[in-house]
């Protein structure tokens, strides 16, 4: 189960320091005490097997002991994304009939503007609790008295691998969210696969700045304690030094990021400066979406000659991780997905469920154990995306003759402008291999003599660039009709929770004439 990556840890290395914030440091035995302490409490409080208990706070110590105590008594973990507002959080609530919630202070005021009188909720657990709760049907409990609670030991219940662990919902920024149901079997599979191919062990430390509540976040939190290392957390990466100074002082083997997180970094950070400094990290790994091949290629000339490069790719559905590019193939395939992380297999599929042959384009259609249960209420979606062949991306791409898969884009956002069919994924890597710019999202807007008409957002590197600069730059790499009709030049992309480019809220800003 997956709580035994922190039982077992806690045997294995129980004054060993597990994580570190900024202001504390736990030990495995500290956090697996209190785990055990926080999931008696859940069970007096009618916390069942298979019952929903809602996250919703930031990357802490807390979390972790929140997460791995649900898991404890059987019930399944639901995280909220951090930026949810209340009327988001009353569907989901409607949606999810939770047994519990565990907060914290910071978020008592949007909770406290939801209606939380759901039939289910049986208690709220609430760290640093400030506000007074009256009127409510269930019981509202400081985080603190799990202290009260003198046994600490494991509760060793009875839970089958194959039950609900946790329903995490999709980001939602080209569509709905859906809530994708991981069982304890894909969650542990995928975390052993993932420490097989990065070669994670107890000496690796691995420096956090994504949340635990996307699924990423979550994979570096369970596979790291299932090999007994060290978690830095580190909730400032807007402050990009502060998160390099705090690499070097805690001797971080292992960064991870999405393309934006590294995009920030070389342009908005010292990380140039700090290569010398970095002298015990060993590897980078990014997933969370295409990064352009400009950023691959200056990551590879500003970070120390020891660091290794891992790009990776996946889905939620797939407990986070489908494909790796190993580091020693990054440069002759720097815009490949790589190959299949172990056990997981994935095929080429033409639109008649056919296998096509190496190099020929279709669908990425993947098996695993690590492969979801399905979507959460939602029958119809689950039959589109799982059948007999697998688990159906939705991602078009190709496998080349020496193995390696490459994406080509996803089937439903390939635009159709002036009888072409365009992947704006293409366009994006062009104005960011102008070198001008910091990032960019490339839109389709509806127009009724091209089908849409490809409109470009790009944050510039400096004051100095203009919309024509980068257009000129762009004609160097791109055919007329591919060529966006015009360059928006804006301060920042806006992002989700996660960090990814939210290609909704671009598309509001385009048509809201925002610059």
């Amino acid at each position: 189960m997956i709580h035994h990556f922190l039982e077992n840890s806690a045997a294995a290395f129980p004054d060993k320091t597990a994580v570190i914030t900024e202001t504390d440091r736990a030990t495995y035995a500290r956090i697996n005490s209190d785990a055990n302490r926080l999931a008696r409490l859940l069970l007096d409080h009618d916390v069942k097997e298979q019952d929903i208990v809602v996250l919703i706070m930031d990357n802490s110590i807390e979390y972790i002991v929140s997460y791995y105590a649900a898991l404890k008594t059987g019930a399944a973990v639901v995280p909220f994304s951090n930026d949810l507002k209340p009327d988001s959080i009353n569907h989901l609530f409607r949606e999810l009939n939770p047994k519990a919630v565990i907060s914290s202070k910071k978020f008592e005021r949007v909770l406290n503007a939801c209606n939380l009188n759901v039939s289910s909720l049986q208690a709220m657990i609430i760290k640093d609790k400030a506000r007074q709760w009256p009127h409510l049907d269930f019981t509202v409990i400081p985080f603190s008295d799990l202290s009260h609670y003198s046994d600490a030991s494991n509760l060793d219940k009875k839970i089958d691998e194959n039950s609900l662990a946790s329903i995490i919902f999709t980001s939602g920024s080209s569509g709905i969210p859906k809530g994708v149901m991981l069982s304890h079997l894909n969650i542990r599979t995928n975390a052993d696969s993932i420490c097989q191919y990065l070669n994670l062990t107890s000496d690796d430390i691995q420096m956090v700045v994504l949340p635990f509540f996307y699924v990423m976040g979550k994979s570096l939190l369970n596979t790291i304690f299932s090999v007994g290392g060290t978690i830095v957390i580190n909730n400032k990466f807007a402050f990009p030094a502060s998160v390099l100074n705090q690499m070097i002082e805690e001797k971080v083997t292992l960064f991870s990021g999405v393309p934006s997180t590294y995009a920030f970094l070389l342009n908005r950070s010292p990380l140039e400066a700090y290569k010398k400094k970095l002298t015990c990290l060993r590897c980078c790994t990014q997933a969370g979406g295409h990064m352009a091949s400009s950023i691959k290629k200056k990551l590879i000339q500003v970070l120390p000659e020891h660091t290794d490069i891992c790009i990776m790719y996946g889905a939620t559905e797939a407990s986070a991780r489908l494909t790796y590019l190993a580091p020693d193939q990054l440069e002759n395939k720097i815009n490949s997905i790589g190959r299949p992380i172990p056990n997981v297999q994935i095929k080429i599929l033409d639109e008649n469920d056919r296998e096509v042959s190496a190099g020929q384009t279709g669908e990425l259609v993947a098996t695993g154990k690590n492969i979801m249960l399905g979507y959460w209420k939602d029958p119809v979606t689950t039959a589109k995306a799982l059948d007999k062949n697998g688990y159906h991306t939705g991602d078009q791409g190709y496998m080349d003759e020496d193995g390696f898969y490459f994406l080509k884009g996803r089937k439903d956002s390939l635009l159709k402008v002036g009888g072409h069919r365009i992947n704006p994924q293409e366009i994006e890597d062009a104005v960011m291999e102008t070198d001008l710019v910091v990032e960019s999202a490339v839109i389709g807007i509806k127009n009724d003599l091209l089908g849409n008409k490809l409109v470009a957002l790009a944050t510039p590197k400096d004051s100095k660039v203009n919309e024509k600069m980068i257009l000129s730059k762009c004609s160097q790499f791109l055919p007329k009709y591919k060529m966006p009709s015009e360059i928006k030049i804006v301060k920042m992309l806006p992002k989700n929770a996660n960090g990814k480019i939210d290609k909704n809220r671009c598309a509001e800003m385009i048509k809201a004439g925002t610059s």
